[in-house]
């Protein structure tokens, strides 16, 4: 006789998760229901809306655990490098470009919510949190090189830079092109150069 162990709540929303993310993968969002999401994990569909509810819970839930996969690899990146406002800035650079956020998988995953987030309130919020944590991140360094008005502009150039970069990258490997993210990198790094540059020069 076999008996069923019970997962803890941890766990079991995890594989939910993970398995929300295989199929938004290969779907799409627009065709992604909760059935198809318990079948990928080998649940049934009243345990998955006992954890999540409905599938806008379970998508919500989703982007606040990629969002949190994100803060956690720049905070990983920051503790590897000096203190120094220039080192840290390159840190979230680099973390923006690590493959946990430019494999095609992530990339595929990031692009779909984004795109639904213009027509999702709640994700809407989550991505606003997002934006505002890159950009008040990259002013608080900035703020240690250049006078307050420039370190303003500055920050919110980089984390246009970011995004933009990140974008092109996305739809180049969707083309089936490889992404450059040294290349990324580098231009990223050229910007933080020059607006440091630019406040010694004056």
């Amino acid at each position: 006789m076999t008996t069923s162990r019970v997962k803890p709540e941890h766990v079991r929303r995890e594989q939910i998760m993970n398995a929300a993310f295989e199929v938004i993968y290969e779907l799409g969002l627009t065709h992604t229901t909760i059935a198809k999401i318990a079948k990928q994990a080998g649940l049934s569909t009243g345990i998955v809306s006992h954890y999540f509810g409905d599938k806008q819970g379970l998508i919500n839930a989703c982007m606040r655990n990629m969002l949190n996969n994100l803060r956690v690899k720049t905070e990983q990146y920051k503790a590897d490098v000096s203190r120094t406002p220039s080192a840290q800035i390159k840190a979230i650079i680099d973390s923006n470009f690590d493959i946990s956020q430019t494999n095609p998988k992530a990339m595929r995953l990031w692009l779909e919510f984004w795109s639904a987030s213009l027509h999702t309130p709640e994700l809407q919020r989550l991505q606003r949190i997002n934006d505002q944590r890159l950009h008040s991140n990259l002013r608080h360094h900035f703020l240690k090189l250049i006078p307050t008005e420039r370190a303003n502009v500055a920050a919110r150039g980089m984390a246009a830079l970011i995004d933009g970069l990140w974008l092109r990258g996305s739809l180049m490997s969707h083309h089936h092109d490889n992404f450059d993210t040294q290349q990324a990198r580098s231009i990223a790094y050229n910007y933080l150069q020059m607006q440091v540059q630019e406040n010694k020069d004056e």
